[in-house]
């Protein structure tokens, strides 16, 4: 009787001493039920909102096109599911980590405005959890506008065959979700995997890529049109002339300092997180951050990728032909979100 005693007492204390631990894990399972549960309301809701600014259409209406490209451009609630600075690219293998893919680091204002409004999204959605990337992983199914004339892709996408092949087949756009902020730290485009894409596409023949990210068409007009916000911003926006010619000036001061050997698509040092500046939107997007750079002695880079300073007439010239670019970025979104927030006073006012 007295051992019976002792083993029941021995029972209660193992039984005591892994009670915190059992509730802790319950504990730790809720807090994990109701995450998932937050992001998956919260992808539902970013697929609902994509599939009405950009519903399946004609892969070469540029009707459609723009309406789409101008509400995510100002879409605050896509914006807000973004990471400040968001990774993007295809994915060419699906069993790769995230943090060994190359990829292209991009700004709300480049990803919303260049990137995402090529895809037409159907509304379709799945979420999970992927371990080996300690990230959420949301399907969302695309179809690709691969029939848009050449100045509305950011650049020519057709430069590497395989690239364009990736993007005119894509069926699904992955947004690959921190579990502690909610935020979005990568976007990917893919091929792979289960299901059709949300649109069928009859290949197109892009042109033949001539080397460069920039060109003059026919008419005089420098191309892509897209990167000159074209569409964007509004051509009454007192600021779009001067953005374009503070470009042309910055530019000749990136090319002077070595940058455009570097941030163009073509990725020649094979960066990991490339960051591009070719075009006046992608610069735009990254100017604040390229003058840190300079500022810090931390652009450009030598062959073997390491720091080195530029001469201190080079570094002057090109921080203050980036000053000027940055005031006139800063001055042409003020005016723009003035523009938006009397429009939606003037909506929302009784009459």
């Amino acid at each position: 009787m007295r051992t019976a005693i002792l083993n029941l007492r021995k029972v209660v204390v193992l039984i005591a001493c892994q009670l915190p631990c059992l509730l802790g894990c319950l504990a730790t399972a809720a807090e994990s039920r109701m995450q998932d549960a937050s992001i998956e309301r919260d992808v539902g809701a970013i697929a609902a909102h994509l599939s009405k600014l950009c519903p399946t259409a004609d892969a070469a209406s540029q009707v459609a096109f723009d309406v789409c490209r101008k509400g995510l451009f100002t879409s605050v609630q896509l914006k807000n599911a973004l990471s400040p600075y968001t990774l993007w690219g295809r994915q060419r293998d699906q069993a790769a980590l995230l943090k060994d893919t190359p990829l292209t680091q991009l700004a709300p204002d480049a990803l919303t405005g260049l990137y995402m409004p090529l895809f037409m999204f159907d509304g379709s959605y799945s979420v999970s959890y992927s371990e080996t990337n300690g990230l959420y992983r949301a399907k969302l199914g695309v179809g690709f506008r691969n029939r848009l004339q050449p100045g509305q892709f950011p650049y020519p996408f057709w430069h590497d065959a395989n690239k364009w092949n990736t993007y005119e087949n894509a069926k699904a756009m992955l947004f690959w979700i921190d579990p502690k902020s909610g935020k979005t730290r990568a976007v990917q485009f893919t091929q792979l995997g289960d299901g059709l894409p949300a649109l069928l596409v009859q290949p197109a023949t892009p042109p033949a890529f001539e080397g460069k990210w920039l060109w003059t068409d026919a008419g005089g007009k420098t191309q892509p049109a897209v990167t000159l916000f074209d569409g964007l911003f509004d051509d009454a926006n007192p600021y779009k002339e001067g953005l374009e010619k503070s470009y042309r000036a910055l530019a000749l001061s990136l090319r002077e300092s070595q940058c455009l050997q570097c941030h163009i698509p073509s990725n020649p040092q094979r960066s990991r997180k490339l960051v591009l500046l070719q075009s006046p939107a992608h610069a735009a997007a990254e100017i604040k951050r390229l003058m840190k750079q300079v500022q810090a002695d931390r652009m450009p880079v030598d062959e073997f990728g390491l720091e080195e300073s530029l001469d201190p007439h080079t570094k002057a010239l090109l921080l203050e032909r980036g000053s000027v670019f940055e005031q006139f970025v800063d001055k042409a979104h003020a005016w723009e979100s003035e523009q938006h927030t009397s429009n939606s006073t003037s909506t929302g006012r009784v009459q």
